[in-house]
């Protein structure tokens, strides 16, 4: 099968080069030597086989897909977009008209036993084509992003009497490790707005990131529009931590993320957190209240207090409605309904909650999750459990044989400090540096079992932060390893060569206007003569 698409793909690279009058006049280039297994890759491919040449990214090179799917399209106009964003080049997509072509990038669709999971690819990069299998779209667009990172940042001048951007040559052969690999955002407590979630997305998904959750609802602030009830917003989405002003969603803003994010093979996870972390909801329509209390706007970051009356029908009723509008607009199959710190609620209610609850969702064709506090209940096997403390929790999750995704908050919390000196953050759970962050086994944490473990999340909660270059800062370059650590396998994973990897992706991160941690663990090779220590 591999063989007969590399002649095919041979064969339309020679009438390319055969439609063009000026390639044959050409000198031929002179390429440096290069070796793709010393590339700064992350996360880190399955394998990698050198082969110590180069191709020659230059204007006479054009991108073409396999017709067999429109979505590849889409890839190779992507693949051109961030190519001409890093170099200046403009690579036509599918076309030849007024071009002249000497060297291809072919987008591929195969139907090949090898690539297993949707998300698999192959690389087979030559002096003269570089060819990109997959599967699918998705598995297409996790191999253009190892392509984006194997392009330099500074062209070749010396060699040649044009600007050339040699890619190493040679074959690499990449799959996910773990199907989910998320990072959770939480707007409840500051509100963050549509482009901010939208550059998120981009620096994700350039690290093979898959999964953005949205914390859209706590006790500071109601996040989402739901049109049957208007008050959630004008009222429970009017205030933050801090005394802010807040904000909101509209359902179209939040149309709009879910299509960045689909543009970027991202789902999209909504959380609508309760039974606890409701008094946004409760001040906005009081019935929902059960703490006994009269509920008040909150601006402080205390927890446990809040809690809806979880015996009420109406209070289902409202639900519903909650999960069908979000559901309407949220293509993806999860739903995450919070289930944490619900203090005030008692067991026997809580437990009742929960179980009603994972109706509603099933009824609107999602799968629920939960935080760890949901194994109490009795639920279906279909739903999973998000781990970020509670080990006793998880395992009645595990004898359910539910799926678990890992956010264990002393290791994965993006929102605790990197060490006493951070000036963002908390670190109730532990300080997290660099290489904490790192230097753990998802495959066996805990105990769990493999089979168990649908991925991992890096949750970050907003209660210290406020702006982009703040989340930034906490994020980054954390949420870098935590796509290391869900993509690639175990035996591939090393802080001594992850720390020379991530140092050199510095360039990057300022070129994107990142706002990362300069951490003193890495000896980050930056494009700017200088970074404040932030």
């Amino acid at each position: 099968m591999i063989k007969s698409v590399l002649s095919q793909s041979l064969l339309l690279l020679g009438l390319i080069i055969g439609v063009s009058s000026c390639a044959e006049k050409r000198e031929k280039l002179i390429l440096p030597e290069t070796d793709l297994a010393k590339e700064a890759l992350i996360p880190m491919p399955l394998k990698v086989i050198p082969t110590n040449s180069a191709f020659a990214l230059d204007q006479f090179t054009a991108i073409y897909t396999s017709p067999r799917s429109e979505g590849l399209n889409k890839v190779g106009a992507f693949l051109s977009e961030k190519i001409n964003a890093k170099t200046g080049l403009r690579i036509p997509v599918n076309t030849i008209e007024g071009t002249t072509v000497e060297r291809i990038i072919y987008i591929n669709q195969v139907d090949s036993v090898e690539l297993k999971e949707k998300e698999s690819y192959q690389l087979y990069i030559k002096k003269d084509s570089i060819i990109l299998n997959a599967k699918t779209t998705e598995g297409a667009f996790r191999g253009i992003q190892t392509l984006r990172q194997l392009i330099p940042e500074k062209s070749n001048d010396t060699l040649n009497d044009r600007s050339i951007w040699p890619i190493p040559t040679g074959k690499i052969i990449d799959r996910p490790n773990f199907e989910y690999r998320g990072a959770m955002l939480d707007v409840a407590r500051h509100f963050f707005s549509v482009e901010d979630v939208k550059k998120y997305i981009d620096v994700l998904a350039y690290y093979k990131i898959n999964a953005l959750h949205l914390h859209l609802t706590d006790d500071q602030g109601w996040r989402i529009e739901i049109k049957s009830w208007p008050k959630l917003t004008e009222i429970g989405g009017s205030t933050e931590v801090g005394g802010e002003s807040g904000g909101f969603y509209t359902q179209e803003d939040y149309k709009e993320i879910v299509a960045y994010a689909r543009n970027h093979h991202m789902m999209v996870i909504p959380e609508v957190d309760m039974p606890g972390h409701t008094n946004a909801a409760s001040v906005s329509y009081p019935f929902l209240n059960g703490n006994g209390k009269t509920p008040k706007l909150y601006e402080g970051t205390h927890v446990g207090f809040s809690t809806f009356n979880t015996r009420k029908d109406t209070t289902y009723a409202f639900i519903d409605d909650v999960v069908r509008e979000i559901a309407a607009i949220n293509p993806d199959p999860y739903f995450h309904i919070g289930g944490d710190e619900s203090d005030v609620t008692k067991h026997k209610d809580y437990v009742y909650f929960i179980e009603r609850v994972e109706k509603i969702v099933n009824k609107y064709d999602k799968k629920m999750i939960g935080w760890d506090e949901i194994g109490q209940a009795n639920l279906d096997s279909n739903s999973i459990s998000q781990f970020w403390r509670h080990e006793d929790f998880i395992n009645e999750a595990v004898k359910k044989n539910m799926k678990v995704i890992l956010s264990p908050a002393k290791k994965a919390y993006l929102d605790m400090q990197y060490d006493p000196l951070s000036k963002h953050g908390l670190h109730w759970a532990a300080y997290i540096p660099v290489d904490t962050a790192y230097v753990w086994t998802p495959e066996t944490y805990s105990g769990i079992p493999r089979e168990n473990i649908l991925g991992v999340e890096a949750p970050l909660w907003s209660e210290t932060i406020s702006t982009i270059s703040e989340l930034e800062y906490l994020a980054f370059p954390r949420a870098i390893g935590y796509s290391e650590l869900s993509w690639s396998v175990e035996e591939n994973r090393s802080w001594d060569n992850y720390k020379e990897r991530l140092a050199k992706q510095a360039p990057f991160l300022e070129r994107m206007n990142v706002n990362y941690y300069p951490s003193k663990l890495i000896d980050w090779k930056s494009n700017v003569n200088s970074k404040l220590d932030k």
